[in-house]
């Protein structure tokens, strides 16, 4: 039992969960404008997930206790550098302008999490983007809306049209209210200077600002030009499913809540889309 909770945590640590949430939202992109799966783009995504997000939870603590790192870190440093190269393999295998945009979100993921920024903006000797009051949500909601739907599309000479911009703007709209209960998990932890959404209006509002969230999301369905019957189920049961999952969470809600069941969401939705 200990083994299996240890490979549990390890493969919530190591960010395997999140970069398939990432990779099952890329996979949504390519479903929804009728495009065939795209193993090169996929996988880049995956791997270059798992190599991004491990790069912002551990630069900090990689780069100042180097030397009194845990095993378990070791290991997630040797796994983060093999997907790296795994990323690397499978960028040769993409279009000089997926690359390019690529380029774009690895410079926000890098900014994120190096400091850059001038002290009168940044909170406690922090300064990076991560550490910025209020914006954290915004650009990962941001990062992650645009490698989402972004890259796919690009990687397969997609037309960026009004339809596109809109799915966007939904999977932003997604993302931000993804992340609310990690952040009323965290209200008793995060620094008040970070001035989180449930830290500026709390709990309750913060329910209701993830509801109003939801609702944009699912009426901007009807304005895309192609819409059928089958994707306004599907974007009214996503929400639903979202809903329920921001109103049950709290502060007092363990760290698998969040970190396995609402990352899950995306999966669920994939799931639901190939198997239905």
């Amino acid at each position: 039992m200990r083994i299996i909770k240890q490979l549990f945590d390890f493969y919530l640590n190591s960010s395997i969960h999140v970069a398939l949430a990432v990779c099952a939202l890329s996979w949504i992109t390519l479903n929804q404008f009728n495009i065939f799966y795209d193993e090169n783009i996929l996988y880049f995504i995956f791997f270059a997930t798992i190599t991004g997000y491990n790069f912002v939870k551990y630069f900090g603590i990689a780069k100042f206790h180097h030397r009194s790192l845990t095993d378990a870190l070791r290991i997630i440093q040797v796994f983060s550098l093999i997907c790296f190269v795994l990323l690397c393999y499978y960028a040769i295998h993409l279009q000089l302008k997926t690359l390019i945009s690529i380029a774009v979100f690895g410079i926000i993921t890098f900014l994120y999490a190096i400091p850059f920024i001038p002290k009168n903006f940044y909170l406690d000797n922090q300064q990076n983007l991560r550490d910025v009051s209020g914006l954290k949500v915004y650009v990962i909601a941001l990062v992650w809306a645009g490698v989402t739907v972004f890259l796919p599309l690009i990687n397969n000479d997609f037309s960026i049209n009004t339809d596109v911009y809109i799915t966007t703007f939904q999977r932003f709209v997604f993302v931000i209210v993804l992340m609310l209960p990690f952040e009323i998990r965290d209200l008793d932890f995060d620094s008040l200077k970070l001035a989180t959404i449930p830290q500026k209006i709390g709990v309750k509002y913060t329910k209701i600002f993830g509801l109003f969230l939801l609702v944009l999301l699912f009426f901007a369905e009807f304005l895309k030009d192609e819409l059928s019957h089958g994707s306004i189920i599907m974007t009214l049961l996503i929400s639903l499913i979202t809903l329920s999952f921001l109103v049950l969470s709290n502060k007092k809600r363990n760290c698998y809540y969040s970190s396995f069941w609402v990352e899950s969401i995306p999966i669920i939705w994939l799931l639901i889309i190939l198997f239905c």
